[in-house]
């Protein structure tokens, strides 16, 4: 480990969740904070589905962010536990940073997000993100709104794709964290497995290759990693599970192009974060209702075991 040399006393570390509703970057802000990408990003909602651990360091102070599950009203199991994922980490953190969209209109008081962080006493921050697709003239009466609906420490406008007041949003949340020793090395980013994030990037692939109920249908599990020191490579063998036969024709494709170009895809991602060559190897299986299955929950970590 690392040797610190900032004593505890003029070193500040603690815990931050990101939270708010699906959708609004915070996987994309999390990874502008760790400069690399451990969080899958796609456009479509309800990307995100367990807790990821982000560790942000600077030469006195120490973030541990946790990106969530975006929160929504849930009906099916796996929503219903992606939500559970979200509200429990805001039981352990030192600072709840809650971001919504920019561009979204200021919403009902009695439907709004923030009804879940109300009556909390952790301190909070509003990021209001993707201001780089609205005017100016429009972040007024959405901040004015968000003030009144919460006492937030802060309202922070934000871009986490261009980084425009994320320097900003970063010293308000030094400002709330206590002083203390770092929780982690200084030389880690994450402590999520790399199998776990190589499933993810597979299935961030799927997302961005299908459409509809398509990509919320599927899961990936790792069957086999292994390393090849001596030939600098690794072979990944693993499975996306479908719910029905007609999702694993589509995820396949005409002649199996659309399978092969996820995996090439997914293969880049994957060379990029292990930094070595990697032979992918992906299988399509069709497990029924496995979004209902508290077996297959558990094997992807969504649900408690």
């Amino acid at each position: 480990m690392p040797t610190d040399t900032t004593s505890d006393s003029q070193t500040k570390c603690g815990l931050v969740a990101l939270v708010g509703p699906p959708n609004v970057g915070k996987s994309t802000l999390m990874n502008r904070f760790l400069g690399q990408k451990i969080a899958i990003v796609t456009p479509k909602p309800q990307t995100t589905r367990n807790r990821i651990l982000g560790i942000v360091n600077g030469p006195d102070y120490q973030i541990v962010m946790l990106d969530t599950p975006g929160l929504h009203r849930a009906r099916s199991p796996l929503n219903r536990e992606m939500v559970r994922i979200a509200l429990d980490s805001l039981d352990e953190v030192d600072v709840i940073l809650f971001m919504i969209d920019a561009a979204f209109p200021p919403p009902d008081p009695s439907r709004s997000p923030t009804r879940y962080i109300a009556g909390r006493n952790t301190p909070a921050i509003l990021a209001v993100n993707k201001i780089d697709t609205v005017a100016k003239d429009h972040l007024l009466p959405v901040l004015a709104a968000y003030e009144k609906l919460h006492p937030f420490a802060a309202l922070v406008p934000i871009s986490a794709l261009t980084g425009d007041g994320t320097d900003i949003l970063l010293q308000e949340m030094l400002k709330l964290l206590p002083p203390g020793p770092r929780l982690y090395p200084d030389d880690i980013p994450t402590d999520a497995s790399e199998r776990f994030i190589v499933a993810e990037m597979i299935r961030e692939q799927v997302f961005l290759a299908t459409r509809e109920e398509v990509p919320y249908s599927t899961a990936v599990l790792i069957d086999a990693f292994q390393e090849e020191p001596e030939r600098n490579r690794s072979v990944i063998h693993a499975t996306i599970l479908v719910e029905k036969k007609s999702q694993k024709g589509i995820i396949i494709g005409k002649q199996g192009k659309m399978l092969a170009a996820i995996g090439s895809r997914a293969r880049q991602e994957i060379e990029r974060l292990l930094g070595q060559k990697v032979v992918l190897k992906l299988w399509v299986k069709v497990e029924k209702d496995w979004s209902r299955n508290p077996r297959v929950l558990r094997e992807l970590g969504v649900a408690g075991r």
